[in-house]
């Protein structure tokens, strides 16, 4: 159902209770009017009105700014034609508009839909008709003191509500991010039992056998205890902070729990403490860059060759490392893959943090492994 329907709700009930005593009002006073046809022309509009927004509101599809500025300027129209409506001794005199308590609808329309800015806004072009009222009657722009206090009131009635509003969804948004969080843990763990029951002890298994029995076999064994190791730690590991906005999201993931999750056991990763917060786009292809690296030392060096993932984060930037023991790479031969059309390192690496407006720098020798140092200024992770 949602927080917003119960309010969307409540503002109808409001606006029906408003029409009623304004209505009231009118008819025990259109006697003093100096237009008594303006009086009745007035409530008629009220009316109608009322009923065409309780059935706009009442659909989330509608509730978009063509209803929300007409709303606002029928409420103005209606509240500035007292103006033509009273005596200008009475209004002088300080009655009520003849709109009352409802010309305060469309601004709590305004700030349920929009927040506390949004429902001040409409709460200051309504504040601004009262005190026309004045003005158009003869009396210049110098509002009664009940003219100011309903102003006044209008405003705290718009900002507090927009400002409830806000709370309200962000609460009702934290709430669903946590059920998902909560079904995705359940589901982790589900699996996690399973295969601890089949998988992660079958590699156990093989680990130990192929130990035994040396050669070939211990070779296998040692894949096999890797797989273990880096599957003990995927399955362990909580869901990926902003998982379920990827891609686009406007909320902030840690990168050292994404990168984390690389860790095995060849694969050795070294992040801060604390959370290190990213916008969730940036820390998807900062990962992703870093799962290239890890890709091109699994498939370019030999067996048991160890990786490195440092993690670096300060309030100027974000610099990521991995380094190998591999064999290392010979003076060109990054730009030479270039030319021949593999493009692994140019695109999956440097291409991502390039977009990013970071800068990659590959350290590289033969016999002396290979460190690839990513650098994404933190300005620049905040604009994308």
């Amino acid at each position: 159902m949602g927080f917003e329907a119960p309010l969307w709700r409540a503002l109808a009930v409001f606006r029906i209770a408003a029409l009623l005593y304004a209505g009231s009002l009118i008819l025990r006073n259109v006697d003093e009017y100096r237009s008594q046809a303006g009086g009745w022309t007035v409530l008629a509009v009220m009316v109608a009105w009322t009923a065409y927004t309780v059935y706009g509101y009442a659909d989330p599809a509608r509730r978009r700014w063509p209803l929300l500025a007409a709303d606002l300027a029928v409420a103005a129209g209606c509240l500035l034609a007292t103006a033509w409506v009273e005596r200008p001794e009475r209004i002088a005199a300080g009655v009520p508009t003849l709109t009352m308590a409802w010309v305060a609808a469309p601004v709590l329309a305004w700030a349920v839909s929009g927040g506390k800015r949004r429902g001040s806004a409409a709460a200051a072009a309504i504040g601004a008709a009262s005190i026309a009222v004045h003005g158009i009657a003869g009396r210049g722009f110098m509002p009664t003191q009940a003219t100011f206090n309903g102003v006044v009131l209008v405003f705290l009635a718009g900002f507090v509500v927009g400002h409830v509003a806000e709370l309200g969804i962000e609460a009702e948004a934290r709430l669903a991010r946590a059920i998902e969080l909560e079904a995705a843990t359940r589901e982790r763990e589900r699996l996690a039992r399973r295969i601890h029951d089949s998988v992660l002890q079958v590699l156990a298994l093989v680990q130990r056998r192929g130990g035994e029995l040396g050669g070939e076999a211990a070779e296998l064994g040692r894949l096999a205890g890797e797989q273990e190791a880096a599957l003990r730690t995927l399955i362990g590991s909580r869901p990926r902070p902003g998982e379920r906005e990827r891609p686009g999201a406007d909320a902030d993931a840690d990168l050292g729990a994404l990168l984390n999750a690389h860790a095995g056991a060849a694969v050795t990763v070294s992040a801060p403490a604390g959370a290190v917060p990213v916008p969730a786009r940036a820390a998807w292809e900062i990962d992703a860059a870093v799962a290239a690296a890890l890709d091109n030392v699994r498939r370019h060096c030999p067996p048991g060759t160890r990786a490195w993932v440092l993690l670096e984060d300060d309030p100027q930037a974000v610099t990521v490392s991995v380094r190998d023991d591999g064999p290392g790479m010979p003076a060109g031969r990054v730009a030479e893959a270039e030319a021949a059309g593999r493009l692994g390192i140019s695109q999956s690496i440097k291409g991502r943090i390039r977009d990013l407006g970071g800068t990659v720098a590959i350290v590289s020798a033969p016999g002396e492994g290979t460190e690839i140092e990513m650098t994404v200024p933190r300005a620049r992770l905040t604009a994308a």
